[in-house]
């Protein structure tokens, strides 16, 4: 039975998954109606993401007019948007440096796109996962130069790559680099080097630091087209619509799981409204190979669009991502749509096979704050994948390491928790000697090891973010934002809650308990999916599934010990469209008995 207090909603101390239950921001229990509280529920939820109340209205409807900053106050940007327009202006050969993932290919295609509407052919260039890695190479940089490319603009990527830019500098092509990820003290040679994260950063720009890779190519196409509209470039023609390209910028953010909050918020919100239109063939083509039948949403980014266009630079062709954003062929957009989502499926199959060889070795580091899985032959496509995956099932920080015996090196990505900055740790790493190649940000990171240093690696990660781990852990718990009972659970409700998004890290949906109530009807459904109808004291029913659970503490409770008893459930309110008309469901994170 859980102890009831007042710092505790709905008197959860503990919950099925071991969690307390606490209030986002206020107490917000609403019974059985959510009736004339739909302003009063979205000002909270704004507040409880820590609006200021004055600032409340801006963040009601997010717009670029209302929060993106003069990209004049990040370092390097003039300098960039100025030898790129001088570029465009006389013609010189430019080629885009992209990376195989969707941050990357969306920042690629936004500046592709942008220069076509300029009145210039810019070409671009996408490094294989497999046969190059991540990031610029010295020698692709020495031959696109030799090439006659007179200026390379590296997107995603660039900001560590020290060799590799030092021999494109020795070849006198210039570089841009535009980035996002962590930097060093020390910056690599570049014409310039726009990065929200550099550590010379003013208060601005450093605050803009949660930004993708593709929202700091947006700011970067604002200037140029500042500074070409400074050399009357456009005294004989039409300005690009830069609103036009959002729909790149909301995919990308999402994507790549950037934290969704300020100028973040606004480039999704307004990008979506963008993708509606489909305007971009190729992304109305990726669109309808997702098989969504209205305009995407928020989460459809992450979980359908992403996921298609990763899947060409995780166990396919490279370039296909760009390709498809850039194509103006419906045919040739549909045709790379179709490869994308059948190279989707076969992604999945691999990652399976990985995931479970990974998780097979879980047992072994039970008493190891970071999880550090290995092995020789895994697929280094999907091997992010897995680590979230495996982080989000143990609550630790991990990574999973593809090694290659002919090289005697692997491959690895991390994906960390909230409070554990594994990117800082990486970096760190990397400098102690210990890496080949590292970098990343808090929540996610990549490296380069040798083979024979992993397990040095793995005791050294454990030493260095042990105590933040366990301080990450004890700090353990799960946040509402709503309680009501079941007749409170409404198409309506989800409306309004949706009004206050869009959602994703930083910017969390909202959360909502419903109960007491207990269940009608509890099974299993694909794979490890629970699926369960609950009833309250009100007489009012609602279904909830709860996905990939069932062989966790709380799937496992409620599928064989929640019998006759009252609980308490929480997640995340949906809109089950499947019916003869719409009925709100529950998507459930957690569950606690209320008796």
């Amino acid at each position: 039975m859980a102890s009831r207090s007042l710092s505790y909603v709905c008197g959860v101390a503990q919950s099925l998954s071991g969690r307390a239950w606490h209030w986002r921001g206020g107490n917000m229990a609403i019974g059985g109606s959510a009736g004339g509280l739909e302003e009063d529920i979205v000002t909270q939820l704004l507040l409880s993401r820590g609006v200021e109340r004055e600032d409340v209205e801006r963040h009601r409807n997010p717009t670029l007019r209302g929060f993106l900053p003069d990209p004049s106050a990040f370092q390097d940007m003039d300098a960039a948007a100025e030898r790129i327009a001088q570029a465009v202006t006389s013609g010189e050969a430019i080629t885009v440096y992209g990376d195989y993932d969707v941050d990357g290919a969306t920042s690629a295609a936004l500046l592709i796109r942008l220069f076509r509407m300029l009145g210039h052919d810019a070409r671009y260039y996408i490094p294989d996962r497999l046969l190059e890695g991540y990031g610029p190479s010295g020698e692709a940089l020495v031959r696109l130069a030799e090439e006659g490319s007179s200026l390379i603009v590296t997107v995603d990527c660039g900001a560590m790559a020290f060799d590799a830019l030092e021999q494109a500098h020795a070849t006198g092509v210039d570089v841009i680099v535009v980035d996002h990820h962590k930097c060093a003290a020390e910056l690599p040679v570049a014409a310039a080097l726009v990065n929200p994260n550099r550590l010379d950063e003013g208060e601005l720009a450093a605050a803009h630091g949660h930004l993708a890779a593709v929202g700091v190519a947006f700011l970067l196409a604002v200037a140029i087209v500042r500074a070409l509209r400074r050399r009357d470039y456009f005294a004989d023609r039409r300005e690009p619509d830069l609103l036009a390209l959002l729909d790149l910028v909301a995919l990308g953010t999402v994507a790549d799981v950037a934290a969704i909050h300020g100028l973040n918020r606004a480039f999704v919100a307004q990008g979506l409204k963008v993708m509606a239109k489909r305007e971009n063939i190729g992304m109305a083509a990726l669109i309808d190979a997702s098989r969504l039948k209205r305009a995407p949403a928020c989460s459809d980014l992450g979980f359908a669009l992403g996921p298609r266009i990763n899947a060409g630079g995780r166990v396919g062709e490279s370039t296909l991502g760009v390709r498809l954003l850039t194509s103006e062929d419906p045919d040739e957009a549909a045709a790379i749509a179709a490869q994308l989502s059948a190279l989707n499926e076969e992604r999945r199959t691999i990652e399976a096979a990985v995931q479970e060889a990974a998780e097979a070795q879980i047992a072994s580091q039970h008493n190891r704050s970071v999880l550090l899985l290995s092995g020789s032959g895994w697929h280094p496509g999907v091997i992010g994948i897995v680590a979230g995956r495996i982080k989000e099932k143990t609550g630790k920080p991990t990574l999973v390491i593809a090694l290659d015996e002919e090289s005697g090196q692997g491959k690895g990505s991390g994906r960390s928790i909230a409070g554990v900055d594994l990117g800082a740790a990486i970096i760190a790493a990397r400098e102690a000697g210990l890496l080949v190649a590292g970098g990343g940000h808090a929540m996610a990171a990549g490296l380069t090891v040798e083979a024979g240093r992993v397990e040095e690696l793995a005791e050294w990660l454990d030493e260095r973010l042990g105590s933040a781990v366990a301080r990450a852990s004890a700090e353990r718990s799960i946040q509402l934002d709503l309680a009501l009972a079941p007749g409170g659970l409404t198409p309506e409700l989800v409306d309004t809650l949706d009004s206050a998004g869009p959602f994703g890290v930083g910017w969390p949906g909202p959360r909502v308990a419903v109960g007491p109530v207990h269940l009608v009807k509890v099974d299993t459904v694909g794979t490890d999916h629970v699926r369960l109808i609950a009833r309250g004291d009100d007489g009012r029913s609602f279904k909830a599934i709860a996905f990939r659970a069932a062989e966790t503490e709380m799937g496992q409770a409620l599928l064989h010990a929640a019998a006759g008893r009252k609980l308490w459930l929480a997640g995340r309110a949906k809109i089950d469209d499947w019916a003869a008309r719409p009925q709100a469901e529950l998507h459930l994170e957690d569950a606690a008995f209320a008796d």
